[in-house]
């Protein structure tokens, strides 16, 4: 029997300033991506266990297309096994909107299809119950 936290998902947009931009062509550093997934699996622990819960580890990153300034981008994370103290999750970064300063310096378009920016697979630990 699956436990009912499995499937769990939860999605963060923010939009990606340009101070954080570090290297050329306004491109943004994958930490920038790590700390959201940090955030979605924040928000899923509480959901999940009433805990904000402590990341273990990453299994698995994989960095797919570039991430620049004036991007909005979409953070999700998806419970997909939950153990007696451990819960497992996926999750994906997508680049939703980006900016289009060939166009002019504030211009911006939703795109047709979010780019996949970044996968990982990450481990994150609650606390087991308070004796005392």
């Amino acid at each position: 029997m699956s436990d009912p936290r499995e499937g769990l998902t939860v999605t963060h947009r923010r939009y990606v300033p340009y101070s954080h931009a570090h290297y050329a062509g306004n491109l943004v550093d994958g930490a920038y991506l790590l700390a959201m997934f940090g955030d979605v699996a924040t928000e899923a622990s509480i959901r999940a266990d009433g805990d904000e819960g402590l990341f273990a580890s990453y299994s698995d990153v994989q960095f797919r297309a570039p991430v620049r300034a004036g991007d909005v981008v979409e953070a999700t994370a998806t419970v997909t096994r939950v153990g007696r103290r451990s819960r497992v999750m996926a999750f994906e970064a997508r680049v939703v909107c980006r900016g289009r300063p060939d166009k002019g310096e504030s211009a911006a378009e939703v795109l047709d299809e979010p780019i996949v920016a970044a996968t990982a697979t990450g481990t994150v630990v609650v606390p087991g119950p308070v004796t005392g």
